[in-house]
């Protein structure tokens, strides 16, 4: 594994800092890009820093070729990069919908087609996309998020068939709740009307006392390295508990009203 590069988008925070500490140790060189790096911080125990916005045509660019220019072609691309934002689906400003829209999956679509000429030239590569799992299925008032999700799920299913004969993996990684996720990465709309008020608040310290509950972000950091360093990638890697992998496993098999009933009594919606 010793001198492969991988590029890891969402780098500064979050699971995706976790994932670019833990592949670093298992010997990738990391280059890590995020909206809060300038480039000028020097090597860190998750890599090089280089400023990148997803959501930025130019700055994906810059950050390409920075990239390049300091550690040669990726090997590998990890794309992590996110916000959230809380509010009732039908009062989330148009505005607001973009942004995480534009951060989740098209910022995954745009430095994933920066990559792919660059892998195919050293003659395959890999790449993965962080989803969750909230791309199989709903939490309330997180409407954006999921949404973006699942449309990075379907984008990403695509992306491995049409791939598949160009030795480049692709794999979709569908983490469940982790501790210590980064504040400043999930918003809240502004306004919401007294209709949502009482239950928005409900869900809030449900999502919150889940969170805190959640799997630590350095084990999941660690398994994820070791997937990567496999020849072959799975196509989805689940990193959930056992009672979240039994939650998935009732949406898929359980007639929808009951799936809804079950949902709404987790989260006191």
């Amino acid at each position: 594994m010793e001198g492969r590069v991988v590029w890891v988008s969402g780098a500064s925070s979050g699971l995706g800092h976790a994932a670019a500490k833990a592949l670093k140790k298992s010997g990738w060189r990391v280059i890590a890009g995020a909206r809060s790096f300038t480039g000028d911080e020097g090597e860190a125990d998750f890599g090089l820093p280089l400023p990148l916005d997803v959501r930025d045509e130019a700055s994906v660019d810059a950050f390409c070729t920075s990239a390049c220019s300091l550690a040669g072609p990726p090997d590998a691309l990890v794309n992590a990069a996110a916000i959230l934002t809380l509010g009732p689906a039908e009062e989330i400003p148009a505005e607001e919908m973009m942004a995480v829209m534009d951060t989740v999956l098209l910022g995954a679509v745009r430095l994933t087609r920066a990559a792919l000429p660059k892998m195919r030239e050293k003659g395959g590569g890999k790449i993965v996309m962080f989803s969750s799992l909230n791309g199989l299925m709903p939490t309330p008032y997180q409407g954006a998020y999921v949404a973006a999700k699942h449309a990075l799920e379907g984008f990403s299913q695509c992306l491995m068939l049409e791939t598949r004969g160009q030795g480049i993996q692709v794999m979709l990684v569908e983490p469940g709740d982790h501790a210590g996720g980064s504040k400043r990465c999930r918003g809240r709309i502004a306004s919401v009307s007294p209709l949502y008020r009482e239950s928005l608040e409900r869900v809030s310290r449900t999502i919150a006392r889940d969170e805190a509950r959640g799997q630590d972000p350095d084990r999941f950091g660690r398994r994820l390295a070791r997937v990567m360093g496999r020849d072959r990638l799975p196509a989805r890697l689940k990193v959930a508990t056992l009672k979240e992998r039994t939650a998935l496993m009732l949406h898929i098999i359980l007639p929808g009203r009951l799936n809804q009933w079950i949902l709404a009594d987790h989260y006191k919606v």
